[in-house]
């Protein structure tokens, strides 16, 4: 009696289905842009930080005021300090340059502990020293002439609006124009300290006008 013998099959070969088939992988696929662009990022935050550490050591001297100083006041040696700042960009007068500080005025009214910038002194040749004061005027249409802007001498003119109030007059003959508002007849003028108050008075009620002097300024 013969046994038949089958030939053996190989398995792997035999294999069907979806056991025998495999999905095919995609390759990974690189990206070398994105990788730089991360390390530029990097780095640039890197390089960002260190200048702020560096930065913040860079300190600056200057002038910082010690007690109050008034409008049109003249600044003295004991209402300033030197103190140090992180540089900022910021237009504070340097210590170095205080003299120049102590020859000019006040322009606004300082309070203790302010930095001084270049905006808050006025020169000593700027019209604005001891004995003068500034005056701020909002005029009317026909009050004063279009043409007057910062630096320009005017007078200053009393014009009654009421009977009884006599003629009009001149209450200063030179005063300068200090700065010329955004809005149409605003100016802010220098004139002696002894006027102001009566200009002011006047100023209040609409009976002030303004006239230019030619040729000066």
């Amino acid at each position: 009696m013969r046994t038949s013998e089958k030939p053996a099959v190989n398995a792997a070969a035999g294999l069907s289905g979806p056991a025998s088939r495999k999905l095919p992988v995609p390759p990974r696929e690189r990206k070398p842009a994105l990788a730089a662009l991360a390390v530029l990022l990097i780095l640039g935050g890197a390089l960002a930080t260190t200048m702020l550490v560096l930065r913040s050591g860079d300190r600056v001297s200057v002038v910082r005021v010690t007690q109050q100083v008034g409008a049109g006041q003249k600044f003295t040696d004991r209402d300033l300090e030197e103190v140090q700042i992180a540089g900022n960009g910021i237009d504070f007068v340097a210590w170095s340059a205080r003299d120049s500080v102590t020859e000019g005025f006040a322009a606004v009214t300082i309070l203790p502990g302010t930095l001084l910038t270049r905006d808050m002194v006025n020169p000593a040749d700027s019209g604005l020293g001891a004995g003068k004061a500034m005056v701020g005027l909002a005029l009317k249409a026909g009050q004063m002439p279009a043409s007057v802007s910062e630096g320009d001498r005017v007078q200053v003119i009393f014009v009654p609006t009421r009977s009884g109030q006599g003629e009009s007059r001149v209450l200063a003959s030179d005063a300068l124009v200090h700065t010329t508002g955004e809005e149409s007849g605003r100016l802010t003028i220098v004139v002696d300290a002894a006027a102001a108050p009566e200009i002011v008075a006047f100023a209040s009620t609409g009976e002030i006008a303004v006239a230019e002097v030619t040729g000066a300024g």
